[in-house]
Formats: structure tokens, sequence, C-alpha cells
């Protein structure tokens, strides 16, 4: 039972089927079910290479990271690390990206639900119906965690489950198990639409960044088991599982779109991957199925874009890295002023993105356009050096990296040419250079921060081993 002062804590209350299903698909939007038929449009069959090394990726960062996290299980996860690995200022910035990030994300995932409603309901605006969705969404937060734990486990388990029956059916039109529904399957559609990677090579890795915004939350997982009875052992169970929630949800799907959608069908972007999938297998309310699965895929999204922005803020406020107001707790362990004012930021951007010039949305689009892959980048410079301190403090590592510490060297290297390869990308430039720009006036204000802190760039130690 928690008393009616929680005293800035966060409650514990987070069961491991919430914590599991959460990890499964708690992050699953509109990303994978309508963004993936861009990232196809673009580079042809051959982006289901974009998706394996999107996937390697974040596999290996988040192995990095479960290191670090069963060793010391933290809500500020990657954040606190960083603070402890590198020094506050690091923390401070990583931290303050990924709020953005996330903020950013609730009118993105509300925008792809108001398009839903408004096309069900057109006498209503969709903006109207994006700012509900906020306001409802933003109510389940403010509850205890457990109420918003079993809410994302049903509406996760519906993913998980659309998911699976979306590949089964694919699977079996491809196998012609399904009477009178015949497709022509990936080697013919290579044959007749210009190979494996119509468009070069280049567009595969232009590909994979779009695809990176389909996969960042996965590291999320860490954040919301500090909130369960035993984070360490639902972090490692949630990390080791990683691998086949990347297989089958987003790999296995995206063959099967690329069997049976020409990557060059003009409604592949118009309609969405899925859609068009359905569509040309014959299957009846196509469009009805795709827009309930989004919808309730964009919502799951967006709640869980209020939690993880809360709790980023809550935990830098822990730290004196933001206003006092939002590490204060509810009654119920819920850091309600870090949901408000995640909630009212993110709302005001969807009523901006209707009411201003498009320009300012885009232009606050693509200043988050690069920071999934400097969170990875952060997070394999953390484990680097955070190995170190734990091995000095005889810290058992309960979940080692692989091959350390050359798989990390190897990612740093890899995430360090990406960004790179985004700078001298014409299509890419404008997200590179605004996001790093934003991540250099963050740094500055953190080490400004950090030195009136008397800890300017010293890296932290952690808290001694029990």
């Amino acid at each position: 039972m928690i008393s009616p002062d929680s005293n800035g804590q966060l409650a514990q209350g987070f069961k491991p089927r919430h914590v599991t299903m959460l990890s499964i698909a708690g992050i699953i939007g509109a990303g994978l079910f309508v963004g993936s038929g861009h990232a196809i449009a673009a580079a042809g069959p051959a982006t289901i290479l974009s998706y394996f090394c999107s996937g390697l990726l974040v596999v290996l960062v988040m192995r990095m990271l479960g290191e670090m996290a069963v060793a010391n299980p933290d809500t500020g996860s990657f954040s606190t690390y960083a603070d402890q690995a590198i020094g506050p200022w690091a923390g401070f910035t990583i931290g303050w990206l990924y709020w953005w990030f996330w903020v950013l994300v609730i009118p993105i995932e509300a925008l792809a639900a108001g398009h839903v409603l408004h096309q069900w309901f057109p006498q209503v605006d969709a903006w109207l119906f994006a700012l509900l969705s906020i306001v409802l969404l933003a109510a389940t937060n403010l509850f205890s965690v457990a109420k918003y734990g079993e809410f994302e486990f049903w509406f996760a388990l519906f993913k998980v489950t659309a998911i699976i029956g979306f590949i089964s059916l694919g699977f079996a039109v491809l196998m012609g198990w399904v009477p009178g529904r015949e497709v022509s399957g990936l080697s013919t559609l290579m044959q007749n639409h210009g190979g494996f990677a119509p468009n070069g090579w280049s567009a595969v890795v232009g590909a994979f960044i779009t695809v990176m915004f389909s996969f960042i939350g996965t590291e999320a997982v860490t954040i919301a088991a500090a909130e369960s009875a035993s984070p360490a052992r639902n972090i490692a169970k949630a990390t080791r599982s990683v691998i086949w929630r990347i297989g089958v949800f987003y790999i296995l799907s995206v063959f099967v779109i690329i069997s049976v959608v020409p990557w060059n069908d003009p409604q592949l972007t118009v309609v969405g991957s899925y859609q068009r999938a359905l569509e040309i297998m014959d299957i009846p309310f196509a469009k009805f199925m795709v827009d309930v699965v989004v919808l309730v895929a964009v919502g799951s999204c967006m709640n869980s874009s209020i939690y993880i922005s809360s709790r980023m803020l809550f935990s830098l406020g822990k730290r004196g890295e933001a206003p006092a107001a939002v590490r204060k707790t509810s009654g119920v362990g819920v850091p309600r002023m870090a949901v408000y004012a995640s909630t009212v930021i993110g709302a005001i951007i969807t009523v901006v993105s209707y009411f201003a010039p498009a320009g300012l949305f885009e232009f606050l689009l693509a200043s988050s356009g690069a920071i999934a892959l400097l969170v990875y980048l952060v997070i394999a410079i953390s484990q680097l050096r955070m190995r170190r301190m734990l091995t000095r403090q005889n810290v058992e590592i309960a979940l080692p990296m692989w091959l350390f510490p050359w798989l990390t060297y190897a990612v740093i290297l890899f995430i360090s040419g990406a960004l790179v390869v985004m700078m001298f990308t014409p299509e890419h430039r404008a997200e590179i250079t605004s996001t790093i720009s934003l991540a250099l006036v963050i740094s500055l204000i953190g080490i400004f921060v950090a030195g009136r802190h008397g800890h300017a760039q010293r890296p932290a130690t952690l808290p001694e081993a029990d």
C-alpha cells in the first residue's frame, strides 16, 4: 500500500506480464503499419536489408543497455548511465534530447489517430480528434502505473495478435493454401520490377535511416522495468527476447509485404503497406481492419510516449537537471507534473501542426530525426566506460555484452558512419544538422548546469554494489 505522500518515489506497480508485453509491442505504432511503405517504395525489396541491419544494431545496443540496467536499474536508464560513465553534461544532453523526441511522437501519433477517426466521422475535424486522444491517454498516465500497465498490456496484445495474423495469412497465400487468392511472390516481383535493389544501394542506406524511426523505443523497457518489483530480472528477460521480437514483428512482416506488393505500386505510400498487401491478397474489409489496428497501435504508442517522456523528465528532475516540480509524485507514485508538462507541450505542437505554417512543424520533426542514433551512440560509449567502472568495483556482470569490447567498438564506428552518411545525403541533411545543432545547444546548457553543481565534466561514480 502506498502512503498518501510518496516522497518523490515511483511505485513498483508493473507486473512481470506488463513488462513482458510492453517490451514485445508497447512501442509499435504507425511507423510499422504505415511508415514501412515509404521505406519499401524508396529501396525496393532490398528494404529488408535495412530492417535487418537496423534490427541487428538494436539487438547489440539492447545488450549493452541491458548490461548496465541489470547492474543498476534506474528509471533514467541510459541518461543516468551517461551521467555516471561519461559525465553529468552527457546525461543532461541525452536525457533532454530523448524527452524531446517522445514529446514529438505524441503529436505524430495523435495526428494519425485523428486522421483515422475523421474518416469515420467526417463532421468532426481531425485536429479535434487528435487533441481528444491526447487528453484521454494523458488521463490513463495519471492513474497508478499498475492501471497504465494493464491498459498497455491488452492493447499491446491486440497489436501482437494482428501482426501474427497478418504474417500467417500472408504465408498461407504465398504458399497457395488459400483458394482463389494467388499472388506473384518475391522472385516474380524482383524479375518484373527492377530486381532486388532497383534504386541502388544508396537508397538502401537511406531506407535504413527511415527504418530506425520504427525501432526507437525498444530501449524504453529499461525505463518501465524500474517500476516493477524485480527490475533486474525483467530487464534481463526483455533484453534476451529482443532478437525474436524484431525477427517476427518487423523482418517477417516486411518480407510478406515485399513478396506481395510491387515496390513501385503507387498505392503503397498512399494507403500504407499493410493495407495494400491485404488488398492485393483480396481480403475483404482490408481498409477497415487496418484502420482499426492502426488506431489501436497509434493510441498505444501515444500512451507509451507520454509515459516515457514523463519518466525521463522525472529522472532529470531527480538529478537536479529539470525544474524541481517534475520530480514530485502523487500518493500512488505517479510524477503528475512531469505527465502534465510532456502532454501539454505535445498538445501545443499538435495544434501548431494545423494552424501554424507547415514549415514550422517540419522543422520540429527534423530536429528529432537523428536522436535515435545519438541515443544508441551514447549507450555504446557509456557501456564501454561503465564496464571498466563495474570491474573496478568488483560488480558481477550478470548480462555481459557479447565479444566485449570489439562489438561495442563496431557499434560506435557503425553509428558514427551512419551520421556522416546522413550529413552528405541531401534528403537527410536537414535532420542531422538540426539534431546536432539542438544537441550542441543542450550540451552547452548541460555543462553550465553541471558546473553550477561543481562537477561539470567529471564522470560520476557508480553507487557501491550491495
